[in-house]
């Protein structure tokens, strides 16, 4: 059989973002949160909670006039037209569906509704009214007994993810989202831990954290789910976003690895530029797949071509739809392919499991 080398080959950077990250390369634990933390402290522009009902039509938008729901998106009657379906006096959230709100992923109240967490649009975000009332101030775990559950699949109940409860919460009661928005809900929780870092003195503690500082039943679950559900074309689309509005960005979106070298068991001192961003700037999701990979790219690279090989370097025709950046592999057998994929800054290789 022949033996395939892969190559990691760099892709390349926007200047914007190779300098943003710079003196966080080569340090890892304590000493790249407090970097990060000093990169995404400075500049940032504070917003006023109101100004977030406009902020939206930036941040959030699908389909022309439709809100992405962090909770209750997905597998729904219905959808919200921006703006026009907007909670207010005259249209409350009495039911699922029937109107969007503001959600403080992070509960505002362990932050005394202080600025400029309260309006930060990192872990502000738009959700079903009803379902946001439902979630509380409640931590987010896994649900073993359901109380209630969204038309989508999220779920409030009993869970035993944490050790202890505050008292506030003596029923054990936890929030779980859908899978495909775990992994926001976890980069959110990255971002706020190593945004407030050391600004937290008039937090409360509770389940998920201590102030600003993660619990380790938190990092846990979230570091879990930050795997489970990898960084997502809309989350870079909204890291974006919210760059151009508060001029401060989520590392954890930008270089997911961060996350393991601040809470996992990643080292990230021997790591550069090039070989963080071989990781992070172009990603096949999901690995294993089973009916097609998505390719996705939040530097603005351009696919040139795509080439499919099996291990014994044989070509495969490759079936590829430009519209929505996947590779069908349906008609695959399973096993192990090498995808190659050429941009106009080089060559990456990537191995792929077909399930």
């Amino acid at each position: 059989m022949k033996k395939i080398v892969l190559l990691w080959i760099v892709l390349g950077i926007t200047q914007v973002n190779g300098q943003y990250y710079n003196s966080a390369l080569g340090l890892s634990g304590a000493a790249l949160q407090n970097s990060l933390h000093t990169i995404i402290t400075t500049n940032h522009i504070q917003n006023t909670y109101n100004d977030l009902w406009s902020y939206y039509g930036s941040t959030d938008i699908k389909n022309g006039n439709q809100l992405w729901d962090i909770y209750s998106d997905g597998n729904t009657s219905y959808t919200f037209i921006y703006s026009t379906e907007q909670c207010s006096s005259s249209l409350s959230p009495t039911q699922e569906g029937n109107c969007y709100n503001r959600e403080h992923t992070w509960p505002a109240y362990y932050f005394n509704d202080f600025y400029p967490m309260y309006a930060d649009l990192f872990h502000v975000m738009p959700t079903d009214g009803y379902v946001n009332n439902k979630r509380n101030n409640f931590p987010y775990g896994k649900v073993n007994t359901v109380n209630w559950q969204s038309e989508n699949g999220s779920k409030l109940g009993v869970g035993n993810t944490y050790t202890s409860y505050s008292s506030s919460n003596p029923n054990h009661y936890e929030f779980e989202p859908i899978d495909s928005f775990k992994g926001d809900v976890a980069r959110n929780y990255f971002y706020m831990s190593t945004r407030y870092k050391g600004l937290d003195g008039s937090w409360y503690n509770w389940e998920m954290a201590n102030g600003a500082n993660l619990t380790q039943d938190a990092i846990t679950l979230l570091l879990s789910w930050h795997h489970l559900d990898p960084v997502s074309q809309k989350e870079i689309d909204r890291n974006n976003a919210v760059f151009a509005i508060q001029q401060n960005r989520n590392p954890f979106i930008d270089y997911p690895i961060f996350a393991d070298c601040i809470w996992g068991n990643q080292d990230c001192t021997s790591l550069s530029t090039k070989n963080i961003l071989d990781e992070s700037v172009l990603r096949l999701f999901p690995n294993p797949a089973s009916d097609r990979l998505t390719i996705s790219s939040g530097l603005g690279i351009t696919v040139k071509s795509i080439g499919l090989f099996d291990l014994c370097g044989r070509s495969i025709p490759v079936i590829y739809n430009e519209a929505t950046k996947s590779i069908e592999l349906s008609n695959l057998s399973k096993g192990l392919y090498i995808v190659v994929i050429e941009t106009p800054d080089g060559v990456a290789r990537r191995q792929v499991s077909k399930m």
